[in-house]
């Protein structure tokens, strides 16, 4: 019997009975619904911590920032599961989301693991730190997290934004600052100026909302999922993956 109790798990996050249900000690009818926002919810389910002002706000903009990005790979994929199995509303956005990896939603994780070594090194060392950062990228030929774009290579318009939003909101700017620091140690190192992109700048942030790193990824999935359920619908409505299908047909010649 003592084994057996020792093997048991347990969970802060839900428990009900006939009558109730809790979330985080909170009553689901009585303390949360039309009390509060979505974003509200999410932070204080993952964390167990109800968010301040600042936090939400900065969460909320986060999710706003994140959640389309056109006709990525995750979103054709959507598209065309439905295309192929059209019972399967849920099927097709979790082939989607399954495709949501670093190139097309970013390495905000990757980045917040590294601004929370920097935040947690005395304040005259981080820059000295960030340098070290970016020379062990670049010792293991790999690519410093957060950095240069495809598309926006002068200038990637959504970090200004978020990182505005950030401050309005109260946010304290050590994180961002870190980012700041990581920037100059990656021209320093390298001689080149790669674009800030929207990965670093969502990465801050989020340190700012007290969004661990290893956090930071299921929330960019959130705001993804939301996105796929409106392409899927707008597939329904206006189907474009027979398209989609026709121009891999034709764009991909066989040679055995």
């Amino acid at each position: 019997m003592a084994n057996q109790e020792r093997l048991r798990g347990t969970t802060a996050i839900c428990g009900f009975d006939a009558d109730t249900i809790k979330v985080r000690e909170r009553d689901l009818v009585s303390d949360l619904i039309g009390h509060v926002s979505f974003t509200s919810y999410l932070y204080l389910q993952a964390t167990g911590r109800e968010p301040d002002a600042t936090q939400a706000a900065i969460v909320d903009a986060v999710l706003v920032t994140i959640m389309e990005h056109g006709l990525v790979p995750s979103a054709i994929v959507t598209r065309l599961t439905h295309y192929g199995a059209p019972e399967s509303f849920q099927g097709a956005v979790a082939a989607g989301l399954l495709g949501v990896g670093d190139r097309y939603a970013g390495t905000a994780g990757e980045c917040g693991a590294i601004l929370e070594r920097l935040v947690s090194a005395p304040a005259k060392d981080r820059l000295d730190a960030a340098i070290k950062e970016v020379r062990a990228y670049r010792e293991t030929r790999r690519p410093v997290p957060g950095f240069g774009h495809p598309i926006h290579a002068e200038h990637d318009p959504r970090v200004p934004r978020l990182l505005e939003v950030a401050e309005e909101s109260g946010a304290s700017g050590e994180y961002i600052e870190a980012m700041r620091q990581l920037e100059t140690a990656l021209h320093e190192v390298t001689g080149k100026e790669l674009v800030t992109n929207i990965s670093a700048a969502i990465a801050a942030v989020l340190g700012e909302a007290s969004i661990p790193s290893s956090l930071m990824r299921g929330i960019v999935l959130t705001a993804r999922c939301a996105g796929l359920v409106g392409h899927l619908f707008e597939e329904m409505q206006n189907p474009s993956a027979h398209a989609l299908w026709e121009a891999a047909q034709t764009g991909v010649d066989y040679k055995p």
